[in-house]
């Protein structure tokens, strides 16, 4: 079921992506798109009834922390990421008045 989820968020942000003509929806669709397979990631090393690998170290079992650490390193170079897509949308805007790509290529 929350498999399901994350490619509902997946498929939000490519809807976003793809069929959107504003920058700042595309900007969105790829934010959502990102948090979509950040959860997909972190999914692949969670295990029913685990216990963080810190908390515990019997022989319950743990949860990968491979993927947490994966995950904390996108978000990290996601933010970085956003921060471009702002200042490239704000520059595109200062430029040509509007966050509409078809306006923008009309004005080319």
């Amino acid at each position: 079921m929350i498999y399901s989820l994350s490619l509902l968020l997946i498929l939000i942000g490519l809807y976003g992506i793809i069929c959107k003509k504003n920058v700042v929806k595309i900007i969105l669709g790829i934010i959502i798109m990102e948090y979509g397979i950040n959860l997909f990631i972190l999914l692949l090393g969670w295990r029913k009834e685990a216990v963080a690998p810190i908390l515990d170290l019997s022989k319950n079992p743990v949860a990968d922390p491979v993927p947490q650490a994966m995950v904390l390193t996108v978000i990290a170079a996601g933010l970085g990421l956003v921060s471009l897509m702002v200042a490239l949308a704000i520059r595109l805007y200062e430029q040509y008045g509007t966050f509409d790509t078809t306006k923008m290529k009309e004005e080319e």
